[in-house]
């Protein structure tokens, strides 16, 4: 069982999988039991809020700095590119509602979203370190309901009702 719990830490930590995909791992019999609801939230929020503060302090830079090196330079030029759309995206539609909007942005479990490309867009657009993370653990604890309900198939039997 360890071993499921190690999986899922690991794989929210991930960049684009994130608590998107470890919670339906959770959930699964692959790797073992399905781990108990209650434990695979606190295991997967704190596995994808981790490198949260290491994001935000130091991507930005690490991110510029390889930006024109030989072999990493194409890629950490498409993460800064994408961290500069997103933040700036998420402050036009925002405006004076930014920390709301990050926390929907993070929450709403579509792909390019969530803590990681949250947290460099807040980086970018300097925003508040506290407040940026009390955001964007509230969008991941919003990811993590919606891919459990998913998971479990609630909003399949919410379409087989209605249609």
């Amino acid at each position: 069982m360890f071993k499921k719990y190690l999986i899922t830490f690991l794989v929210s930590m991930v960049p684009l999988i994130e608590l998107r995909g470890a919670v339906p791992i959770g959930l699964s019999n692959l790797f073992g039991e399905a781990i108990p609801i209650i434990p695979l939230y606190i295991i997967c929020i704190l596995g994808n809020m981790l490198p949260v503060p290491i994001i935000f302090f130091f991507a930005r830079k690490v991110l510029e700095w390889g930006k024109d090196k030989k072999i990493i330079g194409k890629f950490f030029t498409f993460c800064l590119e994408k961290g500069e759309k997103g933040g700036k995206k998420l402050q036009e539609k925002a405006g004076k509602g930014l920390y709301v909007a990050l926390f929907l942005f993070v929450g709403i479990p579509l792909p390019g979203t969530g803590a990681w490309t949250g947290t460099l867009a807040a980086s970018f657009l300097d925003m508040d370190f506290k407040k940026s993370t009390i955001a964007i653990m509230a969008g991941v604890i919003l990811a993590g309901i919606i891919m459990g309900l998913a998971s479990a198939g609630v909003f399949g039997a919410i379409g087989a009702i209605f249609a």
